[in-house]
């Protein structure tokens, strides 16, 4: 089955479940101006960002090193896996911190936390320059350019999983948390990939509410970058209100294509 089709299926799977738990859609936080940005920067990136990523680094590696296509496919599946962990992942972990760390990289990531809700719906929810800009991307392109390309096609199931069950609002880890059973196998889970209640800590609006922790847990398919690296918080709660803290509103066109809209 083709890898994108099966991405999708998942994205509509935890939709339906957001759906059927009444969790998909709030009208008392989520408006017109919330269904624009995630409209138009979801079908950007699929549609446009990423081919154009994927065919853009292919024609280049081309170029610098003619014959270089499948030229790394003899290598073992597990080594190209540790190898788009890293030049994937540990760098999307850290594009993620510097757009919390410098206020013109905020600026293309402010969108994904403007919404006050939790949901896959957000998954993708950034400036249209966000991804585009992405290091990882561009080193997933490359690598499946060099024979990277039916271990990356799991890999992005995987990851892209993990990313949607971390952004939905139908908490998979929550009823985990009081199973005895589980209970701890949920210590090593939750500090090995990121979980809805990790990851709505970065989302939430107020810092001082004991949960909320939106300069750390950065992580998108390993929150083992965030244990490695001292930006983890682990509550398992979940914060009451999600947002922005301090800064003043902008249009939904100033998020999605800053910096060629500053007003």
């Amino acid at each position: 089955m083709d890898p994108k089709l099966l991405v999708l299926a998942i994205f509509l799977g935890f939709g339906a479940l957001e759906a059927l738990t009444g969790r998909f859609h709030d009208p008392a936080r989520s408006g017109g101006r919330d269904i624009a940005i995630e409209l138009v920067s979801t079908l950007t990136i699929i549609l446009i960002t990423v081919p154009a990523i994927f065919y853009g680094a292919a024609y280049a590696a081309e170029r610098i090193v003619p014959g270089s296509e499948g030229a790394l496919s003899h290598w073992p599946w597990w080594a190209m896996a540790g190898v788009l962990l890293v030049a994937d992942d540990m760098t999307q972990y850290w594009w993620h911190r510097a757009s919390h760390a410098f206020p013109w990289l905020y600026n293309l990531h402010r969108a994904h936390h403007s919404g006050g809700y939790m949901s896959v719906r957000i998954a993708y929810r950034n400036n249209l320059f966000y991804y585009a800009l992405m290091p990882g991307i561009w080193a997933s392109a490359v690598l499946v350019h060099l024979g990277f390309g039916a271990v990356y096609a799991v890999y992005l199931v995987v990851k892209m999983s993990v990313i949607f069950g971390a952004h939905s609002s139908w908490r998979w880890d929550e009823a985990l948390y009081r199973l005895p059973v589980a209970r701890n196998l949920m210590w090593l889970v939750e500090r090995v990939i990121s979980t809805p209640a990790t990851h709505a800590a970065h989302h939430g609006q107020h810092k001082e509410d004991g949960v909320t922790h939106y300069k750390g847990n950065y992580g998108n398919l390993l929150f083992f970058w965030d244990v490695l690296f001292g930006t983890a918080k682990i509550t398992r709660r979940y914060p009451e209100r999600y947002g922005i803290e301090g800064l003043d509103p902008v249009t939904w066109k100033r998020e999605l294509f800053w910096p060629l809209v500053r007003r």
